[in-house]
């Protein structure tokens, strides 16, 4: 079935999951939860998918829960606001490329909620494994030099990167090196905002999204290809 994109419906229904937020009264809305968000949600990944798949062609955009869709229940083991807000009010998508774990895969992201759309590429934050390798790849000079490069790139266009998570260099690092700056990253991802109505428009959206990723593209490949040089 060909995405139109979300109904009107959906950002208000989010509203009320802000103000009921329980599962007691969620139970109760399945049947609003499976039109707005779950159905129209597989429509988008599969279309979504196919126009990413002319951008990077071994990207995962698998239409489930759990995949490319998150689920609308918080992870408790995550989130401490899971016990008094349960619930999520916004809803996530991610296309991810390769075989690894897909919050710790490059990967093109996005979510919506009440007042904002948020397009990213990268990864959001590095677990142990990666933020390793991401280190040891960064010690060559010639990565750095790349990575500095895009990222200057996409800010000329618009598009912001996550801020650094790290006040001090990393052993193995010291302030002569050239953009020894990127040392201090414990996540490596770009993105830009809109406002939420955008997802009402099918054809608009996609466009936009198609648009953005794209131009942020350079920066989910090195990304891709630095998270698997220490798999090789």
């Amino acid at each position: 079935m060909e995405f139109k994109g979300f109904s009107k419906e959906l950002i208000p229904f989010l509203k009320e999951i802000r103000d009921n937020n329980n599962k007691e009264w969620f139970l109760t809305q399945k049947s609003r939860y499976e039109k707005l968000i779950l159905n129209p949600s597989r429509d988008f990944i599969v279309e979504m998918g196919e126009h990413l798949m002319a951008i990077e062609p071994t990207i995962n955009a698998i239409p489930k829960i759990n995949a490319s869709l998150f689920r609308i229940y918080k992870d408790i083991r995550r989130n401490k606001t899971a016990l008094s807000d349960p619930i999520k009010t916004r809803v996530g998508y991610i296309f991810w490329q390769g075989r690894g774990k897909r919050l710790q895969s490059s990967s093109f992201y996005l979510h919506y909620g009440i007042d904002e759309l948020f397009v990213a590429v990268g990864i959001r934050w590095f677990e142990k494994e990666i933020l390793d390798i991401y280190r040891a790849y960064i010690k060559d000079e010639a990565h750095r030099e790349k990575l500095a490069s895009i990222i200057q790139e996409l800010e000329n266009k618009g598009y912001k990167v996550l801020e650094a998570s790290m006040k001090r260099y990393p052993k193995g690092f010291t302030k002569e090196m050239s953009h020894v700056e990127l040392s201090l990253y414990k996540e490596m991802a770009a993105y830009k905002k809109y406002d939420s109505h955008l997802i009402e428009e099918g054809e608009k959206l996609i466009e936009t999204l198609y648009k953005d990723y794209e131009a942020m593209a350079e920066l989910q490949k090195w990304v891709y290809e630095m998270s698997i040089s220490g798999k090789k």
